[in-house]
């Protein structure tokens, strides 16, 4: 269990010195206890202390690296409004090596075509999981080797056979590819194998109580890069089980559970599975393997990964710069809008609708949308006159109107004043561009 902050404090060297940012030792070991500090900030620790506070100075979710940059874990909260979430998801779609080398090589063309950009963002698919599922080591061995050269996408090797696994896991070691599963009945062989080749490893039990014993034995071996999977296919069931998990790890410090958790969607028909694997996003998966792997089922469920795993504090924001729409010319015009992302891409799909090249400059307002700028002071005329003056768009055109929001009408005369610019108040929302467009 984790360590309270006077537990901390007795191993601390007591110098008051404030050398790591705190002004007393017993500042700092609360810090250590409330997980808001590093134990790497003290340089006076002992090697011994050290060693006794490991526990109280990691964070409650231990971060677990596989393959190309994905991240498992490494999470401090409940919910994203208390701080923000970390590491989104990492999404995989499973391919079993029963399917034939011509379906295989279609799924992996597929799972390579998932490629996306919205609101200025561009994200893929994270990874593979390939399945062993024909009884045949060699067999898997040969579909892991062919999945590996066709995608530098992270690798899943998914078999409770440890022969499979031994087979399959050398020649895709320097990969670092998660393997799995370690069970009861299996689990020393799989840890041995996965810490003789430093790649993290799934310990799979069925419930609670039995994945908390099969943890703690495995952790005796020595090794501790670690994926939890609690068993259950059930959705309601793996739902209480992610949730109890994070809970666990966060709020009590049981450092049994404090690793990422891994879920498996059950559901055939592919937008239930869409919606299953959506619960687990939200509800505490660290990774979810999945079969659906068409662009318009897994859009949606990028797309909620992507609005939670969002800073809350921090708006989605395009960067301010003058941007075009079309093939823009000296009589294009010159829309004025914030930098917040879904008013920019709002303003921009209507200005391209609106079938006329036009230049638009969002100004930046931290992120926040015309109004919320505007009360704010972060939509000032002096601002939009400056940034339209940075922007070398006076160059670009051969006029000198300007439209701005209809909102925001009120500003009208003052940056006209100091900009030397022509201002049309334009519609109020980005939905009247066109017909706007159309009276000009």
């Amino acid at each position: 269990m984790a360590l309270t902050g006077l537990e901390i404090y007795k191993q601390l060297p007591k110098k008051n010195c404030g050398e790591c940012g705190t002004p007393t030792c017993l500042a700092f070991a609360m810090a250590l206890a409330s997980g808001k500090g590093s134990l790497d900030a003290c340089p006076y620790v002992t090697d011994e202390a050290r060693e006794n506070l490991d526990s109280a100075s990691a964070p409650p979710i231990k971060a677990i690296k596989f393959g190309n940059g994905s991240i498992l874990g490494d999470e401090t909260v409940l919910f994203r409004h208390d701080k923000t979430f970390y590491h989104p998801t990492t999404l995989l779609i499973e391919i079993s090596d029963a399917l034939s080398d011509e379906e295989i090589q279609a799924k992996l063309d597929e799972i390579n075509g998932l490629e996306f950009d919205r609101v200025g963002l561009h994200y893929s698919i994270d990874g593979v999981a390939i399945l062993e599922a024909s009884g045949d080591p060699d067999r898997f061995a040969k579909v892991v080797a062919k999945v590996a050269a066709g995608t530098e996408r992270s690798l899943l090797l998914l078999s409770e056979n440890v022969d499979a696994l031994k087979a399959a896991l050398p020649s895709v070691a320097a990969r670092k590819p998660l393997i799995g599963s370690a069970t009861e009945a299996n689990y020393e062989s799989v840890v041995n194998l996965a810490k003789e080749h430093s790649v993290p490893v799934i310990i799979k039990a069925e419930g609670m109580e039995a994945l908390n014993t099969l943890v703690e034995n495995a952790q005796k071996l020595g090794y501790k890069e670690f994926v939890l999977d609690p068993g259950s296919r059930n959705p309601s069931q793996t739902l209480a089980n992610l949730t109890h998990l994070r809970r666990l790890a966060i709020k009590k410090k049981y450092r049994p559970f404090g690793y990422p958790v891994i879920a498996f969607t059950a559901k055939a028909d592919p937008l239930a599975e869409i919606a299953e694997a959506s619960v687990y996003v939200s509800k505490y998966a660290s990774a979810v393997v999945l079969k659906a792997s068409a662009k318009a089922h897994i859009l949606p469920l990028m797309t909620l990964r992507q609005n939670l795993y969002t800073d809350p504090q921090k708006p989605i924001q395009v960067e301010p710069i003058l941007h075009t729409v079309g093939d823009v010319n000296e009589n294009s015009p010159v829309y004025i809008t914030t930098n917040f992302s879904l008013t920019y891409y709002s303003v921009e799909g209507e200005v391209e609708a609106s079938k006329i090249p036009s230049y638009i400059l969002p100004i930046d307002t931290d992120g926040t949308s015309v109004l919320t700028a505007y009360a704010a002071g972060k939509y000032e005329p002096e601002k939009i006159a400056d940034a339209l003056a940075k922007s070398g768009v006076a160059e670009k055109v051969n006029h000198r109107n300007l439209i701005i929001p209809g909102y925001v009408a009120v500003i009208s005369g003052k940056l006209q004043e100091v900009s030397g610019w022509k201002v049309i108040v334009g519609p109020r929302d980005s939905s009247g561009i066109i017909s706007f467009t159309r009276a000009m």
